[in-house]
C-alpha cells in the first residue's frame, strides 16, 4: 500500500474528506480549507443535525424548570389550563422575559433573545415544543443546520422586537421562533413551485390560518410576535436560501456560530442573574 504524504481533512464548508494542504476545496471551491479559523468554525457544527432540535427541546424544558424552581411557592395550580403550573412573573422577568416594561425600565434589550426560552405554564411549552418538534426536522432538511438555528435565532429577536414597538409590555415563549420556521416553509414552498411545493405552501398556510384563529379567539396572545416571526421567517427563508437553491457556505457557519455564541451567552448570563437577584441580592423577593 502507497505511503500516503499528505494529512487528511474534512472540508469546513462541505464535509468532503480533502487533504489539509489544498488551496481551495475540489468539491465546493472555498479557498484555504486549511486554516485553523475555518477548521474551528466547522467543529460546532453537530455530528448529527437533528440533535439541534433535541438540545433546543431539553434547553426549553430545563429554563421551564429553573422557572419554577425559583419561586416554587408563587407557582399558579389555578383551574384554568392556560394557567396551571405556571412560574411567576417576578421568576419570568427575573430570567428574561420581554416587552417594553424589562426593556424600558431595565434597558434589558438581551431579552429579546431570552423570552425565547421562556414559558408561562405546561401547556404553553408544550404545544410549542410540539410545534417545533413537527416543523423543525422539514426546515433542517430543507435549510441545513446552520441556517436552521440562524431561522429559530434571528425569528425570535425580530418577532419579540416587533411585539416591543407594538408596545407588549411582558411576553414570553418559543412560539415566535416556530412562527419563523412557519415563515420559511411558506417561503420554501412558494419558491420551489410544482405539485411538491404547493403541497407543502398549502399545508403550512394551515398552521398560519390556525394561529390566527388562535390569536383572535384566545385572551394573552403575542399576535404581533407570531406576524413578526413569520415575516422575518419568509425573509431570511429569502436571503439564506435552501438546498437546492444555494448550498450551505461558509457565511452560514459563522452566522451559526455567532447565533450560537449570542444564545448561550444571554441565557447563561440571564440564569446567573436570576440566581443571584433571587437569592444573594434580595431573598425575600
Amino acid at each position: 500500500m502507497a505511503r500516503l504524504d499528505k494529512k487528511s481533512m474534512l472540508c469546513p464548508n462541505c464535509r468532503k474528506l480533502i487533504s489539509s494542504d489544498e488551496s481551495s476545496c475540489p468539491y465546493c471551491g472555498i479557498s484555504n480549507p486549511g486554516a485553523r479559523w475555518k477548521k474551528g468554525v466547522s467543529r460546532l457544527s453537530l455530528r448529527d443535525p437533528s440533535d439541534i432540535i433535541t438540545i433546543l427541546l431539553y434547553t426549553n424544558a430545563a429554563l421551564f424548570i429553573v422557572s419554577i424552581l425559583l419561586n416554587p411557592s408563587s407557582v399558579g395550580l389555578s383551574a384554568n389550563p392556560l394557567m396551571f403550573f405556571a412560574p411567576s412573573n417576578k421568576s419570568l422577568l427575573l430570567l428574561g422575559a420581554t416587552g417594553t416594561f424589562p426593556i424600558d425600565h431595565f434597558h434589558w434589550w438581551w431579552t429579546l433573545v431570552s423570552a425565547t426560552y421562556l414559558h408561562g405554564g405546561i401547556l404553553h411549552i408544550f404545544f410549542n415544543m410540539i410545534a417545533l418538534r413537527q416543523l423543525g426536522p422539514f426546515v433542517l432538511s430543507e435549510y441545513g443546520l446552520n441556517r436552521f438555528f440562524i431561522i429559530y435565532t434571528l425569528t425570535g429577536i425580530v418577532g419579540f422586537f416587533v411585539s416591543y414597538l407594538a408596545g407588549i409590555p411582558f411576553t414570553i415563549g418559543a412560539s415566535a421562533s416556530v412562527c419563523g420556521l412557519i415563515g420559511a416553509t411558506l417561503y420554501y414552498g412558494k419558491s420551489r413551485g410544482g405539485f411538491y411545493g404547493e403541497a407543502i405552501f398549502k399545508q403550512v398556510m394551515g398552521w398560519v390560518i390556525g394561529l390566527a384563529l388562535f390569536g383572535f379567539f384566545v385572551p394573552g396572545i403575542n399576535n404581533w410576535a407570531h406576524g413578526g416571526g413569520i415575516a422575518a421567517g419568509i425573509t431570511l427563508g429569502f436571503l439564506l436560501g435552501y438546498h437546492e437553491k444555494t448550498r450551505e457556505n461558509l457565511l452560514h457557519r459563522i452566522l451559526f456560530a455567532a447565533c450560537v455564541l449570542l444564545t448561550v451567552s444571554v441565557l447563561g448570563w440571564a440564569v446567573l442573574q436570576a440566581l443571584y437577584l433571587r437569592f444573594l441580592y434580595n431573598p425575600g423577593m
